[in-house]
């Protein structure tokens, strides 16, 4: 048969197929297929205007000079090149990496710690599990309004305490010495009960065999942390170390509720987020803003990039 032949022949039978009616399977699978678009189209469509369109929105309006009521003026990347020589920004992205270095250790440190005392088969641990998790759901209007009590340098119950061992009152909140350590720990308290929870999965993930042939080799408790539970646990502190740092360089409302919007005392709290929304919403700079946000995405793509790089290599994704 000649292949003129054999190619009418298939173009024949394709022609038959799709004239063929729609089997009933078929016209299910489209039915179905139809209904997940229709479901998921609110979401997408709110995915396209409130982050999509947003993100170009604000991309262009880091070109202009704007202050909402006056008529945009086209300054290209005027308003970048000013960043650099802004003395302030300049000292908001510095108490930025002080806070997101102090935290982001003592966030998992702490976190892990507490993900192992939680791990214990002890009577009653269900509610002191809720109780460690508690401060990541409670406002942070409630936990400001407690910590300020606390730090207080009158009668704070911290300054009470220390009072005890004879050591004078210290201002928490109003020196430059005290006042970013004192608002990181707050932020780290606060988001203590999810990082706890991460770890408590990743802790009750591993085999309890390993554990079991490890005893039976005489290993001691610090053995098997540091030869089994760290090295399984790898993938959880990445990824907790990863989110922590996105986090606590997002780190708006705990300065802001503590210090005050300015970041007091003189500006030693202040963060980048927070004279982000000082140069946008209370000296109407949308454009100063909105290059400050770019660059900020920028930062954070490039120290996460460094991140996977860097501590990817060491994650051990083998549980045994």
């Amino acid at each position: 048969m000649s292949t003129t032949g054999i190619a009418s022949k298939r173009s024949a039978a394709a022609t038959a197929a799709a004239a063929a009616p729609i089997g009933p399977r078929r016209r299910w699978r489209r039915a179905e297929t139809l209904a997940g678009y229709l479901f998921i189209a609110p979401a997408l469509l709110h995915s396209l205007v409130f982050i999509v369109a947003v993100v170009f929105v604000s991309a262009l309006i880091s070109t202009w000079d704007w202050d909402l009521i006056s008529p945009p003026e086209f300054v290209g990347v005027e308003n970048y090149t000013r960043l650099f020589r802004d003395g302030i920004w300049l000292r908001a992205l510095q108490n930025t990496a002080i806070f997101v270095v102090l935290s982001v250790p003592l966030s998992i440190g702490l976190s892990l710690a507490v993900a192992l005392a939680a791990n214990t088969k002890l009577r009653g641990m269900t509610f002191f599990r809720t109780a460690y998790f508690f401060p990541y759901v409670a406002s942070m209007v409630s936990v400001a309004i407690v910590f300020r009590w606390l730090y207080n340098k009158d009668y704070g119950l911290i300054n009470g305490f220390l009072g005890i061992f004879g050591i004078d009152p210290i201002d928490w909140l109003g020196s430059c010495n005290t006042a970013l350590p004192a608002v990181a720990l707050v932020s780290v308290w606060k988001g203590l009960g999810f990082n706890m929870t991460l770890f408590l999965a990743g802790l009750q993930a591993i085999p309890a065999h390993l554990y079991e042939a490890a005893q039976l080799d005489g290993a001691g408790r610090w053995q098997q942390f540091r030869d089994i539970t760290w090295p399984l646990l790898s993938p959880t502190t990445f990824f907790v170390s990863i989110t922590s740092m996105l986090g606590f360089f997002q780190t708006f409302d705990s300065v802001f509720l503590l210090t005050g919007g300015a970041g007091g005392p003189e500006r030693c709290t202040l963060l980048y987020l927070n004279y982000l929304q000082q140069q946008g919403w209370q000296f109407f700079r949308m454009g100063y803003a909105a290059s400050m946000s770019w660059v900020l995405f920028a930062l954070l793509l490039v120290i996460t990039f460094v991140q996977f790089k860097v501590l990817n290599k060491r994650v051990n994704y083998e549980l045994g």
